[in-house]
């Protein structure tokens, strides 16, 4: 009988290669946490590596005033394996003080509406990103309205936008 050595899970080989590295899985669906100077690192070798080679979502989550969060964001990156159909969610935490992550368009083109959503609903600059405009609000919009300590009802800069008439457009 011939015995195959065990390969390594895609969570066991990032434990090896990056010790700062979690992972966990709820209901067959594995997540991993990275510190984010390595975010862009990880993000290319599971491109590179395990065939993670569609980008399926990049978003955030303002943990203000959560009771058991360390910083303020978590950036969340939702990749999958079209050849296994393989799904893994990818997250790391930004400090108030440092809210910048490496682009990651240029691992996946995709990536440049996403990174620029961010930015515009929670202020998290992605650096070396090729357009950093706004794509949800206008230019003069001021804030970033989806991080938890923007009001209900906003600072009144909706009343100071200019009015733009079908004529103009």
């Amino acid at each position: 009988m011939i015995l195959f050595p065990k390969m390594p899970t895609v969570t066991e080989d990032l434990k090896n290669r990056f010790p700062d590295s979690s992972s966990s899985v709820f209901r067959e669906q594995t997540r991993i946490v990275v510190p984010p100077e390595v975010i862009y690192e990880v993000l290319a070798w599971l491109r590179d590596t395990w065939d993670f080679d569609m980008l399926v979502d990049i978003t955030c989550v303002d943990y203000l005033n959560y009771r058991d969060a360390q910083d303020r964001f978590g950036m969340v990156y939702l990749l999958t394996n079209t050849k296994t159909n393989e799904r893994l969610t990818v997250r790391t935490f930004l400090s108030e003080s440092h809210l910048m992550v490496p682009s990651v368009v240029s691992l996946w083109p995709g990536a440049n509406w996403l990174e620029r959503e961010v930015w515009d609903l929670f202020g998290i600059t992605f650096d070396g990103h090729p357009d950093h405009r706004r794509i949800v609000l206008p230019e003069e919009f001021s804030a970033h309205p989806l991080r938890k300590d923007y009001p209900l009802q906003g600072r009144g800069e909706r009343h100071h936008l200019p009015v733009i008439a079908r004529d103009d457009a």
